[in-house]
């Protein structure tokens, strides 16, 4: 019984330990990032935004398809980089710090969908800059990723975010003077697809597995102990360890 006591205080701190490097990690990876940001902003300027017209994306241009990367790391001002870049920096926190693998898959695709969405859909021959797209693609995943992922943490800090930020969605209607609305949306539909795609399927495969015992020994086998007033596998369960992890039990 000893033995047992000892294993599960090594594996809680494991997850501990994994979790929070994980979120140092997520943390090092948005300072880079806005880092880049500024810097590219900095060139921009001193160069009279020369940049933006080189690689924004001009919607329809086949030649200027490939801007679809570089227009988010672009900005026409410095209110504009000011005003994404605290947005950007939480959103993108909150998707990063259970993985970076996940979140750099997950920034690819934003920028992508986001990128197709005004290349296909706009019309003029003006250029889309900014990283407002990958905002709202991070906004959308923090949402639902809980859902997907069934962690009651991650749901409870998407309704959070949720309730928070809803007044972002007023800024990806049609009629905002000077806000590219299809790029918003864009990011938001790829945001909530790269939720589902980029969902933890081995918590899932763990789920089946703690719950299959009990499905095998029929309704005359004794059931399963509970832990911390919860079965293995179910979600209160889940919600015990992580909080266990995280030191707030």
């Amino acid at each position: 019984m000893a033995g047992s006591g000892t294993q599960a205080r090594d594996t809680s701190g494991g997850g501990a330990a994994l979790l929070v490097a994980e979120a140092r990690r997520g943390l090092f990876v948005m300072v880079a990032f806005l880092a880049l940001l500024w810097a590219v902003q900095l060139a921009n300027w001193s160069g009279h935004y020369a940049l933006d017209r080189e690689y924004g994306l001009v919607p329809g241009d086949l030649t200027r398809l490939p801007d679809i990367l570089t227009a988010p790391l672009l900005h026409g001002s410095w209110s504009h980089i000011e005003s994404n870049s605290g947005p950007l920096f939480v959103f993108g926190f909150l998707a990063a710090y259970r993985g970076v693998a996940r979140f750099l898959g997950l920034t690819a695709l934003v920028a992508v969908v986001s990128g197709l969405t005004v290349w296909v859909f706009e019309s003029g021959d003006h250029y889309t800059v900014g990283a407002s797209g990958l905002v709202f693609g991070y906004f959308g995943y923090v949402v639902v990723r809980g859902l997907f992922d069934r962690n009651l943490v991650d749901s409870l800090i998407g309704v959070v975010m949720a309730a928070s930020f809803a007044y972002m969605l007023t800024v990806a209607v049609p009629g905002a003077p000077g806000i590219s609305w299809l790029a918003h949306l864009g990011g938001l539909a790829g945001g909530l697809v790269g939720a589902w795609l980029f969902r933890d399927r081995r918590r899932s495969r763990e789920r089946k597995a703690a719950a299959a015992p009990a499905m095998a020994g029929g309704a005359g086998q004794p059931s399963a102990p509970a832990v911390q007033g919860a079965p293995d596998g179910h979600p209160r369960g889940d919600l015990h360890q992580e909080l266990k992890d995280l030191g707030l039990l």
